[in-house]
């Protein structure tokens, strides 16, 4: 993509965000596209089977040497957690069970993340509201790198390494940016992944809890598939700050590639996101999206252009809570 800028700062923008506007005159001239809106029957079944495959592969790998636990943590199993924690991403949505059966999805995130390792759900929870509802939002939505992050992580070295540390900067980052007090299903979420950790601990020792964790830290830092996370909100051309990803990797990624279609739609689950974009073509098909998150990443590091300062940033009114 061309026409790239150089920047040492944020791109600031004193305009709403695109999709609230994009949401309504979709709606307006496509009103079948709420029946789109709702849970998705098939989710469930798909998350759970992830989760005992990973259950099954700690029995498996509890007797291997640790290069080859590392070698399948970042291979297969870092893989399918990542696939989880985009899983989560959706569930957080209500689409596992429908918004009438909040509590039910909360708990079904709880039992998604056991893979993952490290309690996430709940907390991923409480700020992906924000970053929908004031995306871009200085100090509101902490998928924002912080200043010091575009300041000192502006060399391929450097940014290469802040993309194998990303896992770490997305868990910090929130404390810093917008603390917010501990809720219950936080703690919820921790004592229930702490305790089967234990009991994984306990049947089949430390390795298997070595290559949950790992994997997850490695499939959520310089890996393939974490190109998403910079493909989808960074800056790659002057005024566009969302962007889709059409290509093969959305099969593992539970369709997050459709990144546009998600944010003006967020209710939809992402198996029906597709038919968001056959529909309302004409919204999608001039907007820039990107055909490889490889390429993405390949980019991010040795383009001198982009870094974590490539991002669209504005001061956002706080909403009245309902």
């Amino acid at each position: 993509m061309g026409n790239r800028v150089t920047r040492g700062d944020f791109e600031w923008v004193y305009t709403e965000q695109p999709h609230t506007q994009r949401r309504k005159e979709i709606l307006a001239k496509y009103p079948k596209i709420k029946a789109l809106m709702g849970p998705d029957p098939h989710l469930k079944w798909i998350v759970s089977g992830m989760v005992f495959m990973q259950f099954l592969a700690c029995y498996l790998v509890k007797d291997l040497s640790w290069k080859w636990i590392f070698f399948w943590a970042y291979a297969f199993g870092g893989c399918v957690n990542h696939s989880l924690t985009l899983a989560i991403h959706d569930i957080s949505h209500n689409v596992a069970f429908g918004n009438k059966q909040a509590k039910w999805n909360r708990w079904f995130a709880v039992f998604a993340n056991l893979p993952v390792g490290v309690p996430y759900s709940a907390s991923f929870k409480k700020y992906h509201i924000d970053h929908h509802r004031y995306l871009g939002g200085d100090s509101l939505d902490v998928d924002i790198p912080t200043d010091f992050e575009g300041w000192f992580f502006c060399t391929p070295l450097r940014k290469m390494l802040w993309l194998f540390l990303q896992p770490l900067f997305y868990s910090l980052r929130p404390l810093y940016v917008n603390p917010k007090a501990i809720t219950q299903m936080e703690i919820f979420n921790a004592l229930v992944q702490f305790s089967v950790d234990f009991i994984i601990f306990y049947l089949w020792g430390l390795k298997p809890i070595v290559y949950l964790i790992a994997g997850t830290i490695l499939c959520m830092g310089l890996h393939p598939i974490s190109g998403h996370f910079i493909a989808e909100h960074y800056m790659f051309l002057k005024g566009y700050e969302t962007y889709s990803y059409y290509g093969p990797l959305n099969w593992l990624t539970f369709n997050v590639g459709y990144h546009m279609e998600h944010h003006d739609f967020p209710s939809i689950p992402g198996s029906k996101l597709p038919m968001v974009k056959k529909i309302a073509a004409e919204y999608y098909d001039n907007l820039p999206y990107h055909q490889s998150w490889i390429r993405v990443l390949w980019d991010f590091v040795f383009d001198d252009s982009i870094g974590p300062y490539s991002r669209v940033k504005r001061k956002c009114k706080l909403a009245k809570e309902s």
